[in-house]
Formats: structure tokens, sequence, C-alpha cells
């Protein structure tokens, strides 16, 4: 009875966080725009942040109830999740062709910020000043990109984030949808992590495991759903652009806030198995962004199933189908 009632609000939670999440990101950007902000610039905050804000919104839960482990398994997770399955399905369902220079750009950044990260875990802890250096990356990051953009008003990643920002409303009600967005990912952050912790007492997984896959799954649903439409639309810049921008601030900010609050710990579990697994989905990425040429590269259907064939090898392995 108990495993029903935790299941049960880890899947209130979940659903809770995406729909929260459409709401909040949806009422930001709306009230950005009525305070003059452009679509590019707002559509692009939704790209880079705007899914990420479930997996920001548990870590901070996680951190305040005391069960950092959590925090650090979903934020990894996260990534894991981003660069395997949802990169995975949408190249599986919809090929993706990327003409992006953006892209290419900002994939070196996200392989140099992985290994920064993963150098600053090798002591088994981010602390707070750690999480400044991470927080300021995370700023350097949203400036840098922004000033990219508008250096590059035909790339094909702008104009298809661009189409991305919501219309405007009235402040009040962009203020309206903000507030209720926010309150949805508040109860839903408390929801999922109070039900995946008694999920994982029920299991006997560690909350690190529960992060890595029950709700790091969970938490990438936005990206799931955000890179499958604009791949259905033939928006394939679009698709990887999320992956990419979400996986980056995952990173930088979805750690390195929590990390302002207090010491997150890098269990060896997460040194020798799951930081190595994102670092060689990333690196397994690189012929896509840097070797295939100046023009487009294609990720076709097989190496889409091969990725996301991939994440469901490495969600058993982690819950420990496979034997210890």
């Amino acid at each position: 009875m108990a495993f029903l009632l935790d299941t049960g609000l880890a899947v209130g939670g979940l659903l809770l966080l995406v729909a929260g999440a459409e709401v909040f990101v949806g009422g930001v950007s709306a009230l950005a725009r009525g305070l003059g902000v452009s679509a590019l610039s707002v559509g692009l905050l939704v790209v880079s942040v705007g899914t990420s804000t479930p997996e920001l919104l548990v870590n901070l839960t996680a951190q305040l109830e005391e069960v950092p482990e959590m925090a650090m398994g979903n934020a990894v997770g996260s990534n894991i999740a981003n660069l395997a399955l949802v990169l995975g399905l949408a190249a599986l369902l919809f090929p993706v062709t990327v003409h992006s220079q953006i892209l290419r750009r900002e994939y070196p950044l996200l392989l140099g910020v992985s290994l920064v990260f993963a150098a600053l875990c090798l002591d088994g802890a981010l602390d707070r000043l750690e999480g400044v250096l991470l927080v300021a990356g995370m700023i350097g990051y949203l400036g840098w990109s922004l000033r990219g953009t508008r250096d590059s008003l035909e790339d094909t990643l702008v104009t298809e984030s661009a189409a991305e920002a919501p219309p405007q409303l009235t402040t009040l009600w962009a203020s309206l949808w903000l507030v209720l967005g926010l309150a949805a990912l508040i109860g839903g952050s408390q929801l999922l992590v109070t039900g995946a912790q008694g999920v994982a007492l029920e299991l006997g997984l560690s909350s690190l495991a529960i992060g890595l896959t029950v709700v790091a799954l969970g938490t990438s649903l936005p990206e799931l759903a955000t890179s499958l439409a604009a791949a259905a639309k033939g928006e394939s810049d679009l698709a990887v652009g999320n992956v990419v921008g979400s996986s980056l601030f995952n990173l930088l900010g979805v750690l390195g806030i929590p990390a302002l609050l207090g010491t997150l710990p890098a269990d060896p579990e997460l040194l020798y198995r799951d930081l190595p697994v994102m670092l060689g989905l990333i690196l397994i990425l690189a012929p896509f962004f840097l070797i295939r040429g100046r023009g487009a590269f294609r990720i076709d259907r097989w190496e889409g199933a091969l990725l996301a064939l991939f994440y469901l090898i490495y969600v058993a392995w982690t819950v420990g189908a496979f034997g210890s």
C-alpha cells in the first residue's frame, strides 16, 4: 500500500511539474515580451532555460529536504536522458538534419563545461564556492548566447527559437500565469521528491539511483516534448538546440544554484559510472557537430535507435537489473 501511495505521489508530482513548467515559462516569457524584451531573446531563453525549470525546482526541494544525492543524480541523469533518450527518440521518429553554426559553437562549450564539472566533483562534492563558479558560468553563457544570436540573425536555430516565443499577454494575465505555474512547480517538486524517497526505500534503491532514473526521466519530459514537437515540424535545429542548451543549464544552474545552499555530494558511483557515461555520450556526438564538415549534419533513424537503446541499458544498469 505504501509503495502505491508513494508511486502516486511521484506520478502526481511529475504531472504538476510538466504542467507547471509550461504555464510558468509561458507567463515569464509573456511578461518579458510585455516589458519590451524581443521575441528572439525570449525564444532563446525558452529553449535554453525554460525546459530545465522542473530540474531546478526539484533540486532546490531535494536540497532543502536534505536529499542532496537525489539533486546530483537528477541533474546528471537528466543530461544522460537528454543526450541519449530525447535526442535518440527525436532522430528515430523524425531523422534530424541540422544546419545551425551556433550549435557547432555550443557543442565545444558543453564538452568544456562537462569536463570542468567532472573535475570539480573529483574531491567528492560540490561546495558553495564551486556553486558560485557554476552560477557565474551560467550567467556568462546566457549573455554569450544572447549576443551570439544577435550576430547570427539568419541562423536556423535563431529563427526557429524566435518562432517559439509565446504570444504577448496583458501584464495581469502574464503575472497570473507566472504565479500559478510557480505554485504548480513548487507543489509538484515537493510531491515528486517525497514520493521518490518512498519508492527508493520500498525498492531498496539509493536516492542517487532514483535521482538518476525516475526523477531525471520525469523532469526531462519537457525537453522530450519540445524536441519531438520541433522535429515533427521539421525544426531540427531547435530539437537539438533544446538538448544542448538544457544540458548546459543543468550543469551550470540546476546544480550551481542548489550548491549555494549547501554541499552536494558526488558519490563514488557517480564518479566512476554516471559521469563517464555522460562524458562518453558527449564525445560520441562529436562527429555530428565537428567532423561532418561546415554544412548540415544528420542524425539518422538507426543512430537514434542506438542512442535510445543505450539509455534503456543504462537505466537497467543503474537500478541493478544486471546484478551487483
